[in-house]
């Protein structure tokens, strides 16, 4: 049978789809998987055997209502699914599914538990709800195929990132990675605790520290740099793939809520997670790390918390969240933990 799978952002929810499609390959053999999804997010899927990536170009041919279109005609011209899984539900994903059905195609969309989230933020029900993955497998099982999502390492950068990154590693030390940036405020740890903290490791222990983020994060990198001697930074550097093999070789990842601690868990280093007005509970913490490697405040203390799911919106308490866990506090909680 040949499957279409449609997941094109962002970029943590991209990643978080690759212990499924891997479960799925290996318990459904036989089956033909067709991955929609950004050019930019095919290394994620590089230790995924016979997976067919098909890369949209949004910004031209497949551009707006007649742009989805083209991509329907493209998709089935080159490959012709039998079913449709729709893994992201949004406008675009929407129209492309609805063409399919049109076309005589069976459709599976996901239940994002929008009504479970809604409670969740506005303090009816504080409870861990599903994750992305079991969201991801919940689609799967109803098209009938019923999915365990893989567990272990993920990635298979080419030999020339796999080079690139073992240079970078400095033997007999710890190779500690931390992620301090987020796409949104509510993320956000202030940029000085970060500094604090990596200064505190920095001076206690026998360390190198990698500092990752976007192209667009390099300035604020250099400034954590500045204050942190011996730290060096990838972010905007390196290529995906190289990244993605030098977090398979760190100690440990210490990551705001983004998608480098979804990388970074998936490449299979132990990660520390820093989170404030988003928590875990909503079902994107990173793939197969102990809940306490997720460092925040309780509900308990602060019942506003957690404020938003994605990190969107402005905190009524100034990001007390986030002021209240101080690098004293995380320092501590890693060295507790046994990590460094």
């Amino acid at each position: 049978m040949k499957i279409l799978v449609i997941r094109t952002s962002a970029m943590g929810d991209v990643a978080l789809t690759v212990p499924v499609l891997a479960g799925f390959k290996e318990q459904h053999p036989g089956n033909e998987v067709i991955l929609l999804t950004k050019k930019s997010f095919n290394p994620f899927f590089s230790s995924i055997g016979d997976l067919i990536l098909f890369n949209p170009d949004f910004s031209e041919r497949h551009k707006g209502i007649f742009g989805i279109l083209k991509l329907f005609r493209d998709i089935r011209s080159r490959h012709d699914p039998d079913i449709i899984l729709d893994l992201h539900d949004v406008i675009r994903s929407k129209l492309l599914r609805c063409i399919f059905r049109i076309a005589g195609k069976k459709v599976y969309v996901i239940d994002k538990g929008r009504s479970e989230k809604r409670a969740l933020i506005t303090g009816k029900k504080k409870t861990f709800l599903k994750h992305a993955t079991e969201r991801y497998s919940d689609v799967f099982a109803e098209a009938g195929f019923n999915v365990v999502p893989a567990a272990g390492r993920f990635f298979k950068p080419p030999k020339q990132s796999d080079d690139e990154a073992e240079a970078l590693i400095q033997k007999d030390i710890l190779n500690i990675g931390v992620a301090p940036f987020a796409m949104h405020k509510l993320k956000m740890w202030p940029e000085e605790y970060m500094t604090e903290l990596l200064q505190l490791i920095a001076t206690r222990h026998d360390c190198r520290i990698f500092i990752f983020g976007g192209r667009e994060d390099s300035a604020r990198a250099g400034l954590i740099q500045s204050k942190v001697p011996g730290c060096i930074i990838v972010s905007g550097k390196y290529s995906m793939e190289t990244e993605l093999a030098l977090m398979k070789r760190l100690n440990l990842m210490i990551a705001m809520d983004s998608s480098n601690m979804h990388m970074a868990a998936l490449a299979g280093a132990r990660v520390v997670s820093i989170w404030g007005g988003t928590d875990p509970m909503a079902g994107f913490g990173p793939w197969m790390q102990p809940d306490n490697y997720a460092i925040r405040i309780p509900v308990e203390e602060l019942d506003c918390r957690p404020c938003t799911i994605y990190g969107k919106g402005t905190s009524r308490r100034g990001l007390e969240c986030m002021k209240r866990l101080t690098p004293d506090i995380v320092y501590s909680r890693i060295v507790k933990l046994g990590i460094i």
